[in-house]
């Protein structure tokens, strides 16, 4: 019978009792055995922080491929299909082989101790050795300092935003979990360093200092705003007058920033520069959906869908809320038991009608619709409970047709609306 990567993604994940657990050893044994194609990949861009990795990296690969260049993508999770977490010179990985890498990877593991994620990240840096490219995007999993990916010298590191996330694997404080993040910096790699808070930036310049890594740095370096509806930013290379990021919010102005820092110190001209703003795609990211069943169950309402899922993304997400034309906003929320729910609800709070609160199907760690109810009413959202979003969908547009729907609070529900709304 034919081996589908479904069925050894299904294997690989009972090869280690932990979902989590921080070390690079397993991941060095691993590579060893398979002669070390971490060594042999196009130059990589390495990119870690809290929020907005997944943006940057999607407008640094806009901007390179606005140069005509060839680019390898790792991030995580996916959404949809696993397949999206590897983009080979531009494309998904196809079915046969991601299934020959994976099988690859599994039969050198020997049946060792590793995690679902280590050894998908080497299955990913095995199909970037042998496909030929300019530049590989990688964007660490969880930390950076232990992660996964991090078995590479790159060309240029990326620390986007950092605040307080995963704290039972990273610590409890900033400087603490800057200090896993600072863990990609490189001796004597330059390193581009959005927005931070005081106790991030001290900590990763105090790293860069002793690793004699060039700092990038926002604030220092380069600056960007947005002003009369365009993107302003300026670095020792001058300034440039773009248009405004395809990602909508505010703190897709930073995320741009770095992007567009990075990009220059790879010699990126001012057309490139605009391409990353323009043609960057990043799936639930305040994305508009626009087909599906979904769309048929409201054809009057605005749908929108977020994967956003901490108290930053909260922030970020009220900030869009804020500037859309007035309409009715609903939200439909599902969200882990690991997040601060109050938290990224608390921001949120002003900008919305209603919430009404799902259980995420399918996922061993969501929290009930129940306790994700309550966390609303907390802050002061009116909400209540449905059983699944279409049903959520179908209840809000009973009392209001034409209503702002946003699908939120966890890239796990994302992913299942996608699959689901096909």
């Amino acid at each position: 019978m034919t081996q589908t990567s479904d069925a050894i993604l299904a294997r690989m994940m009972a090869l280690h009792p932990k979902i989590i657990d921080l070390t690079l050893d397993r991941v060095w044994r691993l590579l060893a055995a398979l002669d070390n194609p971490q060594e042999n990949l196009p130059p990589v861009i390495h990119l870690a922080g809290t929020n907005g990795k997944g943006s940057t990296q999607a407008m640094i690969r806009a901007g390179l491929e606005g140069m005509g260049k060839s680019v390898h993508a790792y991030t995580s999770p996916h959404l949809a299909r696993f397949h999206e977490r590897i983009r080979l010179a531009g494309e998904l990985i196809s079915e046969a082989h991601l299934t020959e890498v994976l099988d690859e990877c599994y039969a050198k593991n020997g049946g060792e101790n590793i995690t679902y994620f280590e050894i998908t990240t080497v299955a990913g840096l095995l199909a970037f050795s042998r496909t030929p490219a300019d530049y590989t995007l990688l964007e660490v999993g969880l930390g950076g300092r232990l992660d996964a990916t991090n078995v590479i010298t790159p060309e240029v590191s990326v620390i986007t935003p950092i605040s307080i996330d995963h704290e039972q694997f990273l610590g409890n404080t900033l400087a603490k979990i800057a200090g896993e993040k600072a863990g990609i910096i490189k001796r004597g790699v330059p390193v581009v360093v959005g927005p931070q808070p005081d106790e991030a930036t001290e900590v990763i310049e105090a790293t860069a200092a002793r690793l004699g890594a060039p700092l990038i740095a926002y604030g220092q370096h380069w600056h960007v705003c947005e002003e009369r509806g365009r993107l302003v930013f300026q670095d020792e290379n001058g300034l440039l007058d773009l248009p405004l990021p395809a990602l909508l919010g505010a703190h897709q102005i930073q995320n741009a920033g770095a992007a567009l820092a990075a990009l220059r110190h790879l010699g990126a001209d001012e057309a490139a520069c605009e391409a990353a703003m323009v043609n960057a795609e990043w799936p639930a990211r305040m994305q508009k959906l626009k087909t599906g069943p979904l769309i048929a169950a409201a054809p009057e309402a605005e749908l929108w869908l977020d994967g956003g899922h901490n108290a930053a993304a909260g922030v970020a997400l009220a900030d869009v809320l804020a500037k859309l034309p007035a309409r009715p906003t609903h939200l439909i929320c599902g969200m882990l038991n690991t997040k601060d729910v109050s938290g990224y609800m608390a921001p949120l709070a002003p900008h919305v009608a209603s919430l009404t609160a799902i259980s995420i199907p399918d996922e061993v760690n969501t929290l009930s619709a129940e306790e994700t109810e309550a966390a609303a009413k907390s802050v002061g959202i009116k909400a209540g409970t449905a059983e699944n979003t279409l049903a959520a969908l179908q209840a809000v547009v009973a009392k209001d047709p034409q209503a702002r729907v946003l699908i939120c609070g966890s890239l796990y529900l994302a992913g299942h609306v996608l699959r689901e709304n096909g």
